[in-house]
């Protein structure tokens, strides 16, 4: 009986509630907005049928937290190729079987549409391009101990190697949002692989002086029609139009922003209350669920909301420095990362100071594939601890 007891409290102290209290939160208020935003909705959905089906997912989530906690390192480090693999699989397929009635709205060859099921791939993509990263710079740095120019340019074309093919797919599905997830993820992992600053350094430059170019190209005329011809479209620039201009055109491309902002504004300190909404937002279910939050409990909600978003990435940080395995390290990262850009992304666009990407607010926009991905990403970083008994030398053996 004293074993059993002594076991399971040891079982007790591997689990990270750190991590768990802050993403219980989030999606308690994430359902709770997904009623606002669909209750006030004048097109009348079925608001019962919306919140199931995401409490629903909520559900898969944790199940799969579950399955992943239970998963060893070593098992991981194997699956992770097949499981990239057959990621770059459905995306490839997904350019001949992509839903036609989503595309024709959207512009983006994303989705699949199984009846009224749908399912965006690029989601889980990212978990298994986080998985392979991770595993490329840890059997990089565990063959080169001593670090070169040489091996750090041979790392950075490994790295490479595995992003060029899920970048050359996303940009054929037309989904530029998606996308600079993938680069923000690429980037984190490149800043914590230990690459030379003296690398580093010229690349962010490069990167820099390319992104002057880009803003210059898209605030002049002349600029924006070679940009065109590059393959850039109409709804692209008009969103960089509402970005810097939000009050622009209020009954056609900006009149998104400016609602969203107006919602937010109105909500003044407190909000106006739980399901109360005078501003209709369009898609606010989504990308828009910022301004739910906003006009429904102000500004003390919303700056809530924001600093559980940086306990949990506080917290992430911690896992990722306490851990003694090298590939649960980088896989942190590029978690850390890809729920840090959703949350900069759909809160700046929201309140208009970013341009709008279609980026959901992890743990509250609905969405399964989205919310699925990023409670995955929550279990391996709950698995680092409960997994902690498993040392990067036993990786590769």
């Amino acid at each position: 009986m004293e074993n059993t007891r002594r076991n399971a409290a040891m079982q007790e102290s591997r689990i990270d509630y750190g991590v768990i209290l802050p993403v219980f939160l989030l999606c308690i208020i994430g359902l709770a907005s997904l009623y606002v935003a669909l209750s006030q909705d004048p097109a009348k959905p079925n608001v019962i049928r919306g919140v199931g089906f995401q409490a629903l997912w909520y559900v898969l989530g944790i199940g799969a937290i579950i399955v992943i906690m239970h998963i060893r390192a070593k098992v991981l480090w194997k699956l992770t190729p097949i499981i990239y693999g057959a990621g770059l699989f459905v995306m490839a397929i997904l350019l001949k079987f992509y839903d036609r009635s989503i595309a024709a709205v959207t512009g983006s060859k994303n989705w699949f549409a199984f009846g009224s099921f749908t399912l965006q791939p690029a989601e889980l993509m990212k978990i298994a391009y986080i998985l392979m990263l991770a595993l490329v710079v840890t059997q990089h740095n565990g063959r080169h101990r001593k670090r070169t120019l040489e091996s750090d340019g041979q790392l950075i074309a490994k790295m490479l190697a595995v992003t060029l093919p899920v970048l050359v797919l996303i940009l054929l599905q037309k989904d530029f949002g998606t996308m600079l997830v993938f680069l923000a993820i690429f980037s984190g992992v490149f800043l914590m692989s230990g690459i030379s600053w003296k690398i580093i350094i010229p690349v962010f430059a490069v990167m820099a002086i390319f992104g002057g170019i880009l803003i210059f190209l898209v605030l002049s005329e002349s600029g924006r029609n070679i940009l065109y011809h590059m393959g850039f479209k109409p709804y692209q620039f008009a969103r960089i139009d509402s970005w810097l201009d939000p009050f622009h055109d209020l009954q056609g491309s900006s009149r998104q922003v400016a609602s969203s902002i107006a919602a937010i504004a109105s909500g003044g300190m407190f909000g106006k209350g739980f399901n109360v909404s005078d501003i209709y937002v369009s898609v606010r279910e989504s990308d828009m669920i910022f301004s739910v939050i906003g006009e429904n409990f102000g500004f003390i909600g919303s700056t809530l909301v924001i600093v559980l978003y940086f306990m949990l990435i506080y917290q992430m940080i911690r896992v990722c420095f306490d851990t003694n395995n090298e590939f649960y390290a980088y896989i942190s990262t590029g978690i850390i990362m890809m729920i840090l850009f959703h949350v900069f992304e759909n809160i700046g666009a929201n309140i208009g100071l970013l341009p709008l990407t279609g980026i959901p607010l992890p743990f509250i926009s609905q969405g399964g594939s989205a919310l699925l991905s990023n409670l995955i990403g929550i279990g391996l970083i709950l698995s680092m601890r409960y997994q902690s008994t498993n040392p990067y030398s036993h990786l590769e053996g």
